[in-house]
């Protein structure tokens, strides 16, 4: 198992404080990573803290918008100060705004380009600076199935994470020579907190989910882990570039007639 052990590594992971980047941040700190949690909401940082603590982990927030360049770097040269160099990055932060494109404020729009696709660039650029002195180190940017496929409402966010794609695929471009991997997660549907009101039995989208989903269930948030010690471990050091989909099987097909079993 020495190839997924992730002992002595230090991962910074933004928005950690909650849903799927706390799941993710708990499989990363059980193969071996001390943790740096990024947030914006001291309530929910506390409490984050907290629960990692009570697992026995190894864990620091700071609390900054990291779509604000100059707190970014303030923080970033904080925690390498007071911690030490990042191994592994998690661009997580992310924010949706549903809305009808022929309604949405600009203003809105622009928000959710800044949160999700600007945000990862800036701490992608920032912590690459030591990885690149290192000749080591592993990104991965949380993309979605909507990097892939349109859905009404949605259009800035789709339109964000379709960006997060192409743009994990060019910074692996210019960051393999100096032994930098660049990935992707895009996860599908998966139950949390926010997903709880439309995940009862009978109700319209939860039924949809269920039968468009080739393993006939909601993600559980613990599904993502495996992917994400996988890409930030040795077994993926020549994996580049790439965009691993945790969905169930929905970007496997077109689905299935509704009098199939």
């Amino acid at each position: 198992m020495e190839l997924f052990n992730l002992s002595n590594k230090r991962a910074l992971v933004t928005g950690g404080t909650h849903g799927l980047g706390m799941a993710m941040a708990e499989g990363l700190a059980n193969a071996g990573a001390e943790l740096v949690i990024t947030g914006t909401t001291p309530s929910k940082m506390e409490k984050a803290l907290s629960y990692y603590k009570d697992k026995g982990f190894k864990a620091t927030g700071y609390l900054f918008d990291v779509t604000n360049e100059e707190e970014a770097k303030k923080n970033l040269d904080l925690i390498t100060k007071e911690l030490g160099d990042i191994h592994i990055l998690v661009n997580n932060a992310g924010i949706i705004k549903r809305e009808l494109a022929i309604t949405m404020p600009v203003e809105d729009f622009r928000r959710v380009i800044d949160v999700d696709l600007v945000g990862p660039f800036i701490m992608s650029q920032l912590v690459v600076k030591q990885m690149i002195e290192r000749k080591e180190g592993k990104i991965i940017n949380i993309c979605s199935m909507m990097s892939e496929l349109g859905r009404s409402t949605v259009s800035a966010y789709a339109a964000a994470k379709g960006g997060l794609k192409m743009l994990t695929q060019n910074l692996a471009t210019e960051w393999a020579k100096y032994n930098i991997q660049v990935n992707g997660i895009g996860p599908g549907y998966f139950a949390t907190s926010q997903t709880e009101p439309i995940r009862v039995d009978g109700h319209p989208f939860n039924d949809f989910i269920i039968n468009r989903t080739p393993a006939s269930r909601w993600g559980d948030p613990k599904d993502l882990q495996g992917a994400a010690i996988f890409l930030a471990s040795k077994a993926s050091d020549f994996v580049n570039g790439q965009v691993i989909y945790v969905d169930g099987g929905i970007l496997a097909t077109i689905g299935k007639p509704s009098n199939e079993d």
